[in-house]
């Protein structure tokens, strides 16, 4: 665990972000638990409008001053907890729709009467970490994992990553990918182990970069959360100025416990019961040795900055 700051001020929002399949919902709903409003994935391609107005053409949308004026406002409306309900009411399609407006709904008008800060979980947000806290004064928390896991919990749901989503980013190109661009055009469109560890690179070389130009950014490895969670979020907690009260470690227990499942159906991607460390090494399991030495050898450049300490085998 690196990169943590002191003292967060009980207003300033938290953006919760790292690499989709890297631990963003477990962190983000432990976090929400010391006094957070809970907004899930603003910059999903799919959200919800009453939670976030302004649409989402790619994932992992890149943000900057040159194209923030489409963003900038409906971001801080949803900093405020205002909720679009009408932009909402106009969308619905389906029960399941109108649950989740009862239900973010509901979280937007709790954090506003209590004053809560809104977090945000967001993986889509990882490449635009400067602007959430320069415009928007976030405090920014990235969740990392082994590049294997990641690999890993990719092939198990059979999770495949466009790249045209990024390619089609001309700023995003031009700022941070362009080296990566043949590599992008070249992996095939079946070969989610190559396409695992391509984007897990490009991801974390691009953090590491934010790290430099802004200290503050918070890295959270997701194995040493796991290892001993009670523990890890504790030192979380006290680097973030928030109160780690009973009722959150009880929270953190009952998220993490060895009697959770050790691993998550698929039809329950986005649980937080698990149990954290029978868990860690499920890559190793999952993964073949060709795999795993082809996941070393794409990643170990990127990966030896946050996991220098750490076997693959």
């Amino acid at each position: 665990m690196t990169g943590l700051v002191n003292f967060m001020s009980q207003s300033q929002p938290l953006l919760v972000t790292g690499a989709h399949r890297t631990g963003t919902t477990w962190v983000g709903k432990m976090l929400a638990a010391g006094g957070f409003a809970y907004v899930s994935e603003p910059l999903n391609v799919l959200h919800r409008p009453g939670v976030m107005g302004a649409p989402v053409g790619h994932w992992y949308q890149y943000i900057t001053r040159e194209n923030e004026a489409e963003f900038l406002p409906a971001f801080q409306k949803t900093l405020a907890l205002r909720y679009g309900l009408f932009a909402e009411i106009k969308s619905l399609r389906s029960r399941r729709d109108l649950l989740r407006m009862g239900r973010d709904l509901g979280i937007f008008l709790r954090g506003r009467v209590t004053r809560q800060p809104a977090l945000l979980k967001d993986p889509f947000a990882v490449f635009s970490l400067p602007w959430f806290v320069e415009r928007l004064d976030c405090r920014v928390v990235v969740t990392i994992r082994h590049p294997a896991g990641f690999a890993s919990s990719l092939k198990k749901l059979n999770w495949p990553f466009d790249f045209k989503d990024l390619l089609d980013q001309p700023l995003l190109m031009r700022d941070h990918l362009e080296p990566f661009r043949a590599d992008m055009e070249r992996v095939a469109a079946d070969n989610i182990i190559g396409q695992a560890a391509l984007l897990w690179r490009m991801v974390y070389r691009v953090v590491h970069a934010d790290m430099e130009r802004t200290p503050s950014i918070n890295i959270l490895r997701h194995e040493d959360l796991s290892l001993d969670p009670v523990a890890g979020y504790a030192r979380v907690f006290e680097s973030l100025g928030l109160a780690y009260t009973a009722k959150v470690q009880e929270t953190i227990r009952n998220s993490s416990s060895s009697e959770n499942p050790a691993e998550l159906s698929s039809r329950k991607t986005h649980s937080v019961k698990l149990d954290s460390r029978a868990n860690l090494e499920n890559w190793k399991k999952r993964l073949s040795p060709d795999e795993i030495a082809r996941v070393r050898a794409l990643t170990e450049d990127v990966a030896s900055l946050f996991y220098a300490d750490v076997k693959w085998d």
